[in-house]
């Protein structure tokens, strides 16, 4: 038989009018912006006036991802939509998908198959503009950062200590270092530069954290660009520009709200990548969910070790959140790939790889239930190909550490496949309470807080600090910012800082390069290995496939 794309799933859905789905969400309609017919921005004043309480908190995170997919988002909502079939009140927390991965290799993020979120070329391309807005407010910090040294730098700025980078949202590695300012004295004072991606901005995941208007300008005060001749920080503050980004920003703050296919609330806001900053939706989208539904559905990018020890660590802290569940994502034939089987031989049984291979799955559920002491879940995605005694394996497996193993086939039958996961959900929710514990202390060194993270979710023995990023560690504790969370930027197929190791890689440590601040956004930014803030296209771009026919409608975006 054949099968639809997504884009044509998608574009068949019979949408609900938004104020419909506001309605679903006890959004009271003079809180809705609409932009168009399905889609709204939503009052953050809701907040502060709505008398509803929390709902359950529940996240869904993954093993280590590999080119075989493992089907996060698609489960997020696929989870939403079973609740909702099984009778109860559910919203879902989204981030947004950023253009380059759209046009480059990976693809939207709007779920797939009969669970994804709709409007999804919206979604997937401009939607209301949010980050066109981080990227204005970005580079005109930027702007008024070098047209301060250009006016005289009463500042002492040191041109070669500029941390603060413009930005785009697409793939383009040909701006990850320029030199700027050339042409002579009128067009600037010539300096290396450089362009981050717009969801690598600081911006972005200020804007993530921040749970107001104040708190988005405090926030972007204390934006750290570059220091002086003797090493002391300039701020966005002292520059004067967060007035104007946050007037840039004042509409963008405002969650989103779209639906599924089966017309369950989703708020999609946000979205810094989780292999540099906290890859986790707004707090402020996050908390509006929570509000308005009984249960609320939210993921966190990539592996369990990035995403969701971000959210735990990072977001979690900061917005007072605790996690009622966790549900972590695995496929058969991801964990094969961990056991060593090359991409085209998973569609066969093999045992002896998925052996080799489970210990990563293992190791993401210990994390969860004994490091952040919160109920889990494994959700095995299921593919045509898997086998029964595959199946049984994983399920075996899990259940020696007490942790259920739940079938999702919601990429074929919506709603209908995550009915078994919601069940579970809803009963680790009612029967098991979770002591949520963080990874490691506020208090402590810098150090301290990275070797934590290396040893307790990775596994790894420990870390080695190159003299640079040593050189760095003293400067930020001497600038009074240890009490920070730590943020690590490493790769996402690994444990470990090499890519290579996969499964559950022992006996390694993590080498630590740079260690820079993110003074607006609050936590400390660790890079290890060989981190890109700036994506480059691959050979055959996804962008060579989509295309728009004469009636306006896209095609191959999927």
């Amino acid at each position: 038989m054949a099968y639809l794309s997504d884009i044509e799933i998608a574009q068949s859905c019979e949408m609900k009018n938004i104020k419909e789905i506001a309605k679903t969400a006890h959004v009271d309609e003079k809180y809705i912006e609409q932009y168009g017919n399905f889609k709204a921005k939503i009052d953050p004043a809701l907040l502060n006036e709505t008398d509803r309480e929390n709902g359950k908190l529940i996240l869904v995170t993954a093993i280590t991802p590999t080119p075989a997919g493992e089907g996060k988002t698609t489960t997020t909502i696929g989870l939403a939509d079973g609740l909702k079939r099984i009778g109860k009140d559910v919203t879902v927390a989204l981030r947004e998908p950023s253009l380059g991965p759209v046009f480059g290799v990976k693809g939207g993020a709007a779920g797939g198959g009969y669970a994804q979120v709709v409007p999804m070329e919206d979604i997937n391309l401009h939607f209301t503009g949010d980050f066109h807005a981080i990227g204005a407010a970005n580079n005109l910090l930027a702007a008024m950062l070098d047209n301060h040294i250009q006016q005289g730098n009463a500042l002492g700025i040191d041109v070669r200590k500029i941390t603060w980078k413009r930005c785009v949202d697409m793939n383009d590695r040909q701006l990850r270092f320029v030199v700027d300012g050339m042409g002579g004295k009128a067009n600037g004072v010539p300096r290396e530069d450089g362009f981050d991606i717009t969801v690598a901005s600081e911006i972005m995941a200020v804007l993530c954290l921040s749970d107001s208007i104040t708190d988005l300008k405090e926030r972007l005060s204390r934006i750290i660009v570059g220091y002086t001749y003797d090493d002391k920080p300039v701020t966005c503050g002292e520059l004067k520009a967060a007035g104007a980004m946050t007037a840039l920003l004042k509409d963008a703050i405002k969650p989103n709200l779209v639906q599924t296919l089966e017309g369950t609330p989703a708020f999609v806001h946000g979205g810094p990548f989780a292999n540099i900053a906290h890859g986790c939706n707004s707090v402020m989208a996050t908390k509006m969910a929570l509000k308005m539904g009984d249960y609320t559905i939210t993921e966190a990018g990539f592996g369990a070790d990035l995403g969701a020890e971000k959210f735990l660590d990072i977001k979690c802290r900061m917005a007072g959140l605790t996690p009622d569940a966790v549900v972590v994502v695995a496929t058969v034939r991801a964990l094969k790939m961990h056991g060593g089987l090359a991409k085209t031989e998973l569609g066969n049984e093999d045992l002896a790889a998925l052996e080799k291979g489970i210990p990563n799955l293992l190791r993401h559920v210990s994390n969860m239930k004994n490091v952040y002491k919160l109920p889990c879940v494994v959700a095995v995605n299921r593919f045509p190909t898997d086998t029964d005694n595959e199946i049984e394996f994983i399920i075996d497996k899990c259940r020696e550490l007490g942790v259920n193993t739940v079938l999702s086939t919601v990429w074929a039958d919506g709603g209908k496949g995550g009915e078994a996961l919601a069940k579970e959900v809803v009963r680790l929710c009612e029967e098991e309470k979770g002591d949520f514990t963080f990874s490691y202390e506020l208090e402590g060194s810098i150090e301290e807080k990275i070797e934590a993270v290396v040893k307790k979710v990775y596994g790894g023995d420990g870390i080695i600090v190159l003299p640079n990023a040593k050189k760095q560690i003293a400067q930020l504790e001497a600038l009074g910012f240890s009490n920070c969370p730590v943020c690590m930027a490493k790769t996402q197929y690994s444990f470990s800082d090499d890519p290579t190791k996969l499964g559950a890689p022992e006996n390694f440590t993590v080498t630590i390069k740079n260690v820079k601040i993110s003074a607006g956004a609050g936590f400390i930014v660790v890079l290890t290995g060989d981190i890109l803030t700036m994506p480059g296209l691959p050979k055959s771009p996804a962008a060579e496939r989509i295309d728009v026919d004469e009636n306006g409608k896209i095609i191959g975006l999927f």
